[in-house]
C-alpha cells in the first residue's frame, strides 16, 4: 500500500511517500521539498552478538550525483568515498535520533540515505534527518520518536523556516534544529555574532514547526500500522548489580580525592579489576556487565554530588572554569600559531596564508564553489593518554572542525581587505572535554599571531546538564567525564558581544526554553571570563604577516586591458609569472591580485602589468629593450606586448650607416613616441629622446 502524507513547511510542503519503494526494509521514506527528494531506509538486525552491550546504530547519508543530473569528475565515473559535507550530515541525522531508543535496545540498527534529487534551491540536510525519522517511526522498531527537524535562518530581522540556499546568502543565522513533541532535542548552526535572547528565539520558532512534522510522522505510522519489533532486552543482572554496590560503593565515593583524570582513571580501574575478581565466580554468566554497572554506579555518585552539594569531580563548583594558560608564536616557521591550555585539554593552533589560487576546490550538487577559510582538526590517540589508529580524519575529527571553523568564519576578513587562502589547524595535544571549543580558542590567538585582521576575537566553552527528576544543574566548562555521564553537551562560540556558533546534543527527551536561556546565559558568563583572559595575553592582530608568509599587492587596471594582460592563450600572464615568480589572478571587473613571497617580485610584475595596461601616448618617453634588428630599423618594447619602430633616421642625431652601429638585440635604449597609426602601429625616435 502506498501512503502520501504531506504538510506545509514555510514556503513548501514537505511530503512523506512509503509502501511502494525498498519493501523488504524494516522502513523506508522518500521524503520531498519542492523538487529536492531524499530516501531513507532503516532495517534492524534479529540477532544480537553473544555479549554486545551497547547499541550499534550507524547513518550513512549520500548525495548521488544524478540527483543534480550530473556525472562524477575524476578517472573513476563513480560515486567514491564519503565527502566531508556527507560525513557532517550523517552524523547532524544521527545525533537527535540515537538517544530515542531504549537502553535495554542493543540490536544493531542500519539507517541509509540516498539524496535522489537535487533542485539547487533547497539544501538536502534536514529533509535526511526528517526522512530517517519517518523511515525509523513506521519500521516497529523500538523508536521513541518521531523526530523533526527544520532549518531557520533570519532574512532582514525576520525568522525563516526552511529559507532557501539564496534566502541564506542574506541570512544572519543559519540553525538546523530537531526535536520531538515535547522538547528540543539537537542544535547545529552558525551565527553572524547575534544575542542569546535572539538564538533563544529562533529555537523556539524552530520548534512550533517541528511539533507539525512530528504530528504528521505520528498519521503516517497509523496508516501504516506495522506489527511492532519483538527484541530480546538487555537487562542489568540485579544481583550482580547489587553485589556491585555494595562491593564499591566507597571506593568510588573517595574518587572525589582525585581531582585530575588520569589518576582517577587508573584509581577507577583498579576498583573495576578487584571487583571483576571477586565477583568472577560467583556471577560467571553476567560478569561481563560489571565494567558497566560501575560505570552507572560512578555516573550516580556523581551526578547526586552535582545536585545535592554543588559540587563537581575536579572540585569545582557549578560555573567555575578551569585554569587557562596561552602560549602564542611557538612554532618559528609557521605563519602563526598559539597553544590555548583550559585544564588538561589543550590545541594547538596554526594558521597558514596561502594565495588565492590555493582555495578549496569543491564539486557539490548545487555546483563547482571554493572557500578560502578552512579549519582541520586533528585528534590522536596519545592526546587521552592511549594507543589506537591513525591516518585519514573520522567523522569526530570532521565534525569537531567544522564546528570550531563555523565560529571563526564570522571574523574572518573578506577577500578584498584581506585577499588570502586561510588554512587553520588545531592540533589537540591533550584532552579532558571541550577540544572544539580550545580548538576556537587557539584558532583565534593564532589568527592573530599571523596578522589577520579579524573583526574581534572568538572563545568558546562547552555545557552541561545533569537533570534527575525535578532537580537539574547547569555545569559550565564540562570535562570529559560530565560529558560521558552527563545528560547535555551544549556547545557556544562567540565574541563578547555574540553568538557565532551553537551546536546541543541531548541525551534525554530534550530541553525546555527556561534551561536552555539559563545555559545560554552561564555560557556567556564562562566566554567572557575565556575572552579577558586570552585579551590579556594578546587582543589585536600583529601589524603584518609573517615574513615567511606571502606578500600580496591588489591593483587595479581598465577592462579592456584585460585581454592584452593575459595574451593570446595566456602568453602573456604566463611570460610574467616565469619572469618574476609572482602569482596573478584577474577578475573581470580588473582586480589584479599579486602574490610572491618576495616583495621585489611583486614589483618587477607590477611595473610589467601596469606598463602593459598603460595607454602609448604620442610624446611620451619610454626605456625600451630592442628585440629585433632590421637593415631599415630597430623594433623596440617600450613595455610588454607593445613594440615600436625605431627608423635608421631617428636613431642617433647624426647620420647611421647600419643599425647595428647604434644597437643591438638586448640593448636598452631612451625613446619617444611620435606617431601611432589608425592601425596602432607605433614610430619611435631615439634621436627626439636624445634632444630632450
Amino acid at each position: 500500500m502506498t501512503v502520501d502524507y504531506s504538510i506545509q513547511v514555510g514556503k513548501e510542503k514537505l511530503n512523506f511517500n512509503t509502501g511502494y519503494y525498498a519493501k523488504q526494509a524494516d522502513g523506508a521514506v522518500i521524503a520531498s521539498y519542492g523538487d529536492v527528494m531524499v530516501f531513507a531506509s532503516a532495517v534492524a538486525s534479529r540477532d544480537v552478538k553473544e555479549g554486545q552491550d551497547f547499541f550499534p546504530l550507524t547513518v550513512d547519508y549520500r548525495e548521488k550525483t544524478y540527483a543534480a543530473g550530473k556525472i562524477p569528475g575524476g578517472y573513476i565515473k563513480r560515486e567514491a568515498r564519503p565527502s566531508d559535507r556527507e560525513i557532517l550530515v550523517a552524523r547532524l541525522t544521527d545525533r537527535p535520533l540515537r538517544p530515542l531508543f531504549p537502553d535495554d535496545f542493543v540490536n544493531e540498527v542500519q539507517v541509509i540515505i540516498y539524496v535522489i534529487s537535487a533542485d539547487g534551491v533547497n539544501p538536502q540536510d534536514v529533509l535526511a534527518i526528517n526522512a530517517a525519522s519517518a523511515a525509523l517511526i513506521i519500521s516497529g522498531m523500538p523508536f521513541h520518536g518521531p523526530v523533526g527537524a527544520v532549518r531557520v535562518g533570519r532574512v532582514d530581522g525576520q525568522l525563516v523556516v526552511n529559507p532557501t540556499f539564496q534566502e541564506m546568502t542574506k541570512s544572519d543565522i543559519d540553525l538546523v534544529v530537531a526535536g520531538t513533541k515535547k522538547a528540543v532535542t539537537m542544535i547545529e548552526g552558525c551565527s553572524k555574532n547575534v544575542t542569546e535572547e535572539d538564538m533563544l528565539a529562533a529555537v523556539v520558532f524552530a520548534h512550533e514547526n517541528i511539533v507539525k512534522i512530528c504530528e504528521k510522522q505520528e498519521e503516517l505510522k497509523k496508516a501504516i500500522s506495522k506489527e511492532e519489533f519483538t527484541y530480546k532486552p538487555y537487562l542489568p543482572d540485579l544481583e550482580l548489580k547489587a553485589a556491585v554496590r555494595e562491593k564499591c560503593y566507597n571506593d568510588l565515593v573517595n574518587l572525589k580525592s582525585i581531582l585530575t583524570k588520569l589518576p582517577r582513571e587508573v584509581a577507577r580501574d583498579e576498583i573495576v579489576a578487584r571487583v571483576k575478581d571477586e565477583l568472577r565466580e560467583q556471577f560467571p554468566d553476567t560478569a561481563g556487565q560489571i565494567g558497566g554497572l560501575i560505570d552507572a554506579l560512578d555516573g550516580e555518585i556523581m551526578r547526586n554530588r552535582i545536585l545535592d552539594e554543588g559540587m563537581r569531580a575536579d572540585g569545582r563548583s557549578l560555573k567555575d572554569i578551569r585554569p587557562i594558560d596561552i602560549k602564542t608564536g611557538v612554532l618559528p616557521r609557521a605563519h602563526g600559531s598559539a597553544a590555548f591550555t583550559r585544564g588538561e585539554t589543550q590545541s594547538l593552533g596554526v594558521t597558514t596564508l596561502g594565495t588565492l589560487a590555493e582555495v578549496q576546490k569543491m564539486d557539490t550538487l548545487e555546483g563547482n564553489t571554493s572557500k578560502r577559510f578552512m579549519l582541520h582538526y586533528n585528534f590522536p590517540p596519545f592526546s587521552v593518554g592511549e594507543t589506537g589508529r591513525t591516518g585519514s580524519p573520522g567523522r569526530r575529527e570532521i565534525g569537531h572542525g567544522m564546528l570550531a571553523e563555523r565560529a571563526l568564519e564570522y571574523v574572518v576578513p573578506d577577500q578584498a581587505s584581506f585577499p588570502y587562502t586561510i588554512r587553520q589547524v588545531s592540533e589537540i595535544l591533550e584532552s579532558n572535554g571541550s577540544s572544539s571549543m580550545a580548538s576556537v580558542c587557539s584558532g583565534s590567538l593564532a589568527l592573530f599571531n599571523a596578522g589577520v585582521p579579524i573583526k574581534a576575537a572568538v572563545a568558546g566553552i562547552a555545557m552541561g546538564l545533569i537533570m534527575e527528576g525535578e532537580k537539574w544543574a547547569v555545569i559550565s566548562d564540562i570535562q570529559g567525564l560530565e560529558d560521558h555521564l552527563g545528560d547535555m553537551d551544549f556547545k557556544v562560540a562567540g565574541t563578547e558581544t555574540g553568538i557565532t556558533a551553537f551546536q546541543l546534543d541531548i541525551k534525554i527527551e530534550g530541553i525546555t526554553p527556561e534551561i536552555m536561556k539559563i545555559a545560554l546565559d552561564q555560557a556567556k558568563e564562562g566566554r567572557l571570563h575565556i575572552l579577558q583572559t586570552m585579551n590579556a595575553c594578546t587582543s589585536k592582530p600583529e601589524p603584518a604577516v609573517s615574513v615567511y608568509a606571502p606578500k600580496i599587492k591588489i591593483i587595479k587596471v581598465k577592462t579592456d586591458k584585460i585581454g592584452e594582460i593575459i595574451g593570446p592563450g595566456g602568453k602573456m600572464i604566463k611570460k610574467i609569472v616565469e619572469e618574476t615568480g609572482a602569482e596573478i589572478n584577474i577578475d573581470d571587473d580588473g582586480t589584479v591580485i599579486i602574490s610572491a613571497v618576495k616583495l621585489d617580485s611583486i614589483e618587477r610584475a607590477e611595473r610589467t602589468i601596469l606598463g602593459i595596461s598603460e595607454d602609448v601616448e604620442i610624446g611620451t618617453i619610454y626605456t625600451g629593450t630592442v628585440k629585433r634588428v632590421m637593415e631599415f630599423g630597430a623594433f623596440v618594447e617600450i613595455v610588454p606586448g607593445k613594440e615600436g619602430l625605431v627608423h635608421i633616421s631617428n636613431l642617433d642625431t647624426s647620420r647611421v650607416k647600419q643599425v647595428t652601429d647604434i644597437c643591438n638585440v638586448g640593448d636598452t635604449m631612451k625613446v619617444k613616441v611620435i606617431k601611432i597609426d589608425r592601425q596602432g602601429r607605433i614610430d619611435l625616435s631615439r634621436k627626439e629622446a636624445l634632444e630632450e
